[in-house]
């Protein structure tokens, strides 16, 4: 094992987590584009396939270069493409927050849930745009810390996708299957994404540096 491999590990966690909603909507691509149907078929995407196809394309790209962009070995050693992929990926989740919206609002609602969960799009869509607007402008007044921040929330708010197929079974056994247990459980997907975003931001190295004074400053102040 190399010193190189523990600095991977998130990514590739991250990727995994992704994994079931991409394959989900890949099966869905392939069927709004008239192919077998791998997933059961769902009225309301076939008769609004456009926001559909934005929100899982950009879910898609968002994912990756997501997970990618958290590898610190990326950071530190191709500064340019980071960059680069970073303005794909802000881009790519203004579009998976913005088609998550649009398809909260004008779609009718999902079968089996309720008003709790059209009430939590209509929070951490927003959420997440908000972060990603405070990433680029915290990036831009050279704040890197607090880029990392709002780029790890809004990386978590965009996975929930993938810790609700987590918290759904879990929520289903303990809580049965009615709507708001259904709601609770997908709610919880992104409570427990953003609390250990929370704390990986506060144990993070820029983070720590930034609430403890530097050793030759202490004893300076009056």
């Amino acid at each position: 094992m190399t010193s190189r491999q523990p600095g991977w590990r998130v990514p590739v966690a991250l990727v995994a987590l992704s994994a079931i909603p991409l394959l989900a909507g890949t099966a869905r691509l392939v069927e709004l584009a008239g192919g077998p149907q791998l997933i059961p078929a769902d009225a309301r995407f076939t008769a609004s396939p456009l926001p559909v196809v934005v929100h899982i394309c950009g879910a898609a790209v968002y994912a990756l270069l997501g997970a990618v962009q958290l590898a610190p070995a990326v950071r530190r050693r191709h500064p340019r493409w980071h960059r680069s992929a970073g303005r794909v990926a802000v881009v790519a989740g203004a579009a998976v927050a913005g088609s998550a919206l649009w398809l909260a609002v004008f779609l009718p609602p999902q079968p089996g849930s309720g008003p709790l969960l059209f009430v939590l799009r209509l929070v951490f869509a927003p959420a997440m745009v908000t972060g990603l607007a405070l990433g680029v402008a915290a990036i831009r007044r050279g704040d890197v810390a607090a880029h990392r921040a709002w780029m790890t929330r809004s990386y978590a708010i965009a996975l929930a996708a993938g810790t609700q197929a987590f918290t759904e079974g879990v929520g289903g056994a303990l809580l049965g299957h009615g709507a708001l247990a259904l709601d609770a459980s997908r709610g919880a997907a992104w409570v427990i994404n953003l609390t250990i975003a929370e704390w990986s931001i506060r144990r993070s190295p820029a983070q720590t540096s930034r609430r403890t004074p530097a050793p030759a400053l202490l004893g300076t102040q009056p």
